[in-house]
């Protein structure tokens, strides 16, 4: 089974060197590595990505979010398996090995690693990890989740079936670290583009459910996220209003037909409920906006 990681960057070059650093030291041999430096001023993250032998740079001129950058890293990969990786991600030892062998299985296109958060004071203290996400779920109101997250990750405890703790057929992967077979990646199309980035796995994921396609969650393949990395702790009014915008596109996009007449009255719901989260939070106004795009773009 060969792999592919691709790891798509702005603006990040530190961050991308200890991501980098982490495939290096554990990396199964033979795994192509693939930065596309989605414009980073003065090619930092080229710069960065070419201190690491054999690790191949795709150089965007300008950035283009996200999706554009991913696509553009899975155009370049020769592996039968790709996997996406944030560059505030850093992967163990074993964790590629523990994805992999479930491709032996042709009904699966797609593996959920385990994502515990990266979060240097709590590991100080020698508190247990949180888990980021254990594989996600949708809602067919119009929303998605992270199985698991903020729980406690135990490492030593028993793992029942079904729980964040063992191996278990799960709705869909988080791209921050997600393995998927290359060619059922490419058959579904890859990722919405005009999405830029959030929820374009959410959107991957009901396409290659679609095609019959299985996704599994695995905890032996463990990766920590620096989940604050993105778009730090307090997200921009303009960030809040691009989840809200893509979390409504996916709903329209993917729920169609006769589960759409039947899922309406939920959908309804779930908007009201989030309305009114978002109205205690001060971020109405954004969250709102990007609702109104989405209906905007379902139109036009």
């Amino acid at each position: 089974m060969e792999l592919s990681i691709v790891i798509p960057s702005h603006s990040r070059p530190d961050l991308l060197t200890l991501c980098l650093a982490s495939v290096r030291d554990c990396a199964p041999p033979g795994t192509e590595v693939i930065v596309v430096d989605d414009g980073s001023r003065d090619a930092a993250v080229s710069h960065a990505a070419g201190a690491f032998a054999g690790v191949k740079v795709v150089r965007r001129p300008r950035a283009g979010g996200f999706c554009v950058a991913a696509n553009a890293g899975i155009a370049a990969a020769s592996g039968t398996v790709i996997e996406l990786l944030n560059d505030d991600a850093e992967v163990t030892t074993g964790w590629a090995d523990a994805a992999l062998r479930w491709f032996a299985d042709p009904r699966l296109s797609a593996v959920a690693p385990l994502v515990l958060q990266n979060d240097p004071a709590r590991r100080g203290r020698g508190l247990p990890p949180l888990i980021d996400t254990a594989g996600d779920e949708y809602d067919m109101g119009g929303f998605a989740r992270k199985r698991g997250h903020g729980t406690t990750w135990d490492a030593s405890g028993e793992r029942p079936t079904g729980s964040p703790q063992a191996p278990h057929p799960v709705w869909g992967a988080s791209a921050c670290a997600a393995f998927y077979r290359a060619d059922a990646l490419r058959a579904a199309g890859g990722f919405p583009e005009d999405f830029g980035a959030y929820f374009e796995d959410v959107d991957l994921s009901f396409r290659l459910r679609r095609g019959g396609g299985e996704i599994v969650f695995e905890p032996g393949s463990v990766v920590w996220h620096r989940v604050s990395g993105s778009y730090g702790r307090r997200p921009s009014r303009r960030t809040l209003e691009r989840q809200s915008c893509n979390e409504e596109r996916v709903f329209w996009r993917n729920v169609r037909g006769r589960e759409l007449a039947r899922h309406l009255p939920r959908h309804a719901a779930v908007l009201a409920g989030k309305a009114l989260r978002r109205w205690q939070e001060g971020a109405l106004l954004p969250w709102f906006l990007g609702r109104v795009r989405a209906a905007v773009t379902a139109v036009s």
